[in-house]
């Protein structure tokens, strides 16, 4: 009873390690959904074409929620291959990336869209990808409406507490290290990591290879 006891144990932040990885990834897709979905719904009057409705993607109304999906994707990545420490430092970042993340988001359901800034995407060619017709809106066109689409707003929301929850989770459970290493003499290694800190302590390499043995470089400095 004991012994399973202990293998419990040992299993059991590994699990929560793969959670956490999982609940990033969920976080990834979440936030890239949501960025190619309409955020900002624009209804205006042009007196030659009439009324007409069109809406802004997320992608657009903030660029930078790609990006963060593309971030929290690679940091899932990373924690494939850090040790410990590593994944633990990952963990507070990809929570902060979450916390950025919802901020968009929330200041759309708290606030009311800026108009000029909708006419100016959609007069500059900004919210279409189209070549041969750049611009939604034309420059006489007069705005009648301008509303949040709360639901794409909702998922990145989401998407940013399940980065959140799972960074903490990283960082407090980065899980066991690597199989791989009960090959490798781990005295040895860390010996040999500390005499390149000792060598060159600005190295990117060596604080990788650092922070991968577990080794905090800030202390051999």
């Amino acid at each position: 009873m004991t012994e399973e006891k202990a293998q419990a144990g040992r299993t059991k932040p590994n699990r929560r390690a793969l959670i956490a990885q999982l609940l990033i990834v969920l976080a990834s897709l979440l936030l890239f959904a949501s960025s190619r979905m309409g955020w900002v719904s624009v209804e205006a009057f042009d007196d030659k074409s009439g009324e007409s409705t069109n809406s802004i993607v997320g992608g657009t109304w903030a660029p930078e929620l790609t990006a963060w999906a593309l971030a929290l994707l690679a940091g899932a990545a990373a924690a494939l291959i850090l040790r410990r420490l590593g994944r633990r430092i990952l963990g507070v970042v990809v929570a902060i990336v979450g916390m950025v993340a919802a901020w968009p988001a929330i200041q759309l359901l708290s606030t009311d869209p800026d108009p000029q800034r909708a006419r100016d995407l959609l007069t500059s060619g900004a919210a279409t990808q189209r070549a041969s017709d750049p611009t939604m809106l034309s420059d006489w066109a007069q705005l009648t409406a301008v509303d949040a689409i709360a639901l794409p707003a909702v998922i990145a929301i989401a998407a940013a507490a399940c980065a959140i929850f799972g960074g903490i989770l990283m960082a407090m459970q980065p899980g066991a290290a690597k199989d791989s290493a009960k090959y490798d003499n781990p005295e040895a290694r860390k010996s040999k990591v500390e005499q390149d800190l000792a060598a060159d302590p600005t190295s990117g390499r060596v604080l990788w290879d650092a922070l991968d043995a577990d080794i905090d470089p800030t202390e051999h400095r």
